[in-house]
């Protein structure tokens, strides 16, 4: 008798600790993160629109982190301090 099991790759929704996320209103005067996953080209785009951030909408810092790899995840050092310091993180992907 052969007995078919069926997997759900959902992760179980509240299993986690997280603060409710809550939207800015102006990105003026705001500190912006990136996180560089080490891909080709991303870190190009990253400056450049750190850049674009300060000169048209008032952001007033721009931190850049960079991943070992995209395949590992991000020092907790990094998230220290974008927890402490940084109201908006972006995250991407080159090539």
């Amino acid at each position: 008798m052969t007995h078919n099991i069926i997997l759900d790759p959902a992760a179980p929704s509240g299993t986690g600790t997280q603060r409710p996320w809550k939207s800015l209103d102006s990105l003026q005067g705001k500190v912006v993160a990136f996180i560089d996953n080490s891909k080709p080209n991303f870190n190009h785009l990253a400056q450049d629109l750190g850049e674009l951030l300060v000169k048209h909408h008032g952001v007033a810092r721009v931190i850049h982190h960079r991943k070992r790899a995209a395949s590992v995840p991000a020092l907790e050092s990094v998230y220290a301090d974008i927890e402490a310091n940084v109201d908006l993180v972006i995250t991407g992907s080159g090539d």
